[in-house]
């Protein structure tokens, strides 16, 4: 694939920071879920070759799955970005707060949390270290003077957030600027055509008023914009159970738009529907998966597929 073919070439910048990113984040969630070792090095290897180069784990993923420790995930990374030795080439962003052995958001725990990561990674520095919830028990100047000495010692470029609520994130940004620490330049929050109000309501204006970027999870749905997810249709995957919510009259409605729309650009559902996102103020990379080459094909598109004014109006008619 020539660079002129790349859908995925960084292109987007993550709020004022020097972190250019393609308009796709990799979700590494599957490395060592639902895709293996070998599935995992292929998928990230077509990715690469796509043009991308932004790539989101944490340290939980996935300790849910019996015989898994956590870390699971950014094992397989780290021993694909050893093995191309392509790590300078990649944007790198993991979580801390959430695995059982290092949950929380205590200085110390962050330290121990960011070394082990580090060393599963085969990194000396992440690119990204995210919150990965609120810890309501430590000030939060002790958790942003914590990341600053982080910074200091060159283990993590920036600092993001997920999952916490938007009085607390406002609270954090003020903190950061009043004690002149280190800010969040991003937040990672549940978005996507199907769960719009809330998000846009809230974090939306926060994102603008302190030019945070946005970096959507659930960006598909929980799999239901895919489009195979219907009523009367039995899908055998993982996340069927999750995608089931959405399906019904109002599904329909906005799988129909989308549909007629990709036929439009050539392109897939999912795609149409990232592009989407990226259209959204303060989106700057929606977060998506592929357990493998064939799911990360019909997500490629979304990086070359301009909406029309008219499109883009009749997708938010549909999904409001």
């Amino acid at each position: 694939m020539t660079a002129a073919q790349q859908p995925l070439a960084p292109t987007r910048r993550i709020s004022d920071s020097d972190l250019v990113v393609s308009p796709l984040c990799f979700g590494g969630n599957v490395f060592g879920w639902t895709a293996d070792r070998d599935q995992s090095f292929a998928v990230l290897d077509a990715y690469a070759e796509a043009g991308g180069n932004f790539i989101d784990t944490a340290d939980v993923y996935s300790e849910w799955i019996e015989g898994n420790t956590g870390g699971d995930s950014e094992r397989i990374l780290g021993e694909w970005l050893a093995a191309r030795g392509n790590r300078d080439q990649m944007v790198i962003a993991t979580k801390v707060a959430k695995l059982s052995t290092h949950r929380g958001l205590a200085p110390a725990n962050i330290r121990s949390a960011l070394d082990d990561s580090l060393q599963r990674l085969q990194t000396d520095y992440i690119d990204l270290y995210y919150s990965h919830e609120d810890d309501e028990s430590v000030p939060i100047e002790d958790v942003l003077g914590t990341y600053r000495e982080l910074m200091d010692e060159g283990k993590i470029r920036y600092i993001a957030e997920s999952n916490f609520t938007p009085e607390r994130l406002r609270e954090s940004l003020d903190v950061a600027r009043a004690h002149d620490l280190p800010a969040y330049i991003a937040v990672q929050d549940h978005y996507n055509l199907m769960e719009r109000a809330g998000f846009e309501a809230t974090f939306t204006p926060i994102a603008l008023e302190y030019g945070l970027s946005v970096l959507p999870y659930y960006s598909l749905a929980r799999g239901f914009l895919t489009g195979k997810y219907r009523a009367g249709v039995t899908i055998d995957s993982p996340r069927a159970k999750g995608a089931t919510p959405y399906v019904g009259e109002r599904g329909d409605r906005v799988l129909g738009v989308l549909e007629t729309v990709a036929a439009a650009h050539d392109a897939t559902i999912p795609a149409v529907a990232l592009a989407w996102l990226l259209a959204q103020p303060a989106v700057a990379a929606p977060l998506a998966s592929a357990r493998n080459v064939e799911q990360l094909s019909d997500l490629l598109a979304m990086g070359t597929i301009e909406l029309t004014a008219g499109e883009l109006a009749a997708i938010n008619e549909v999904s409001s």
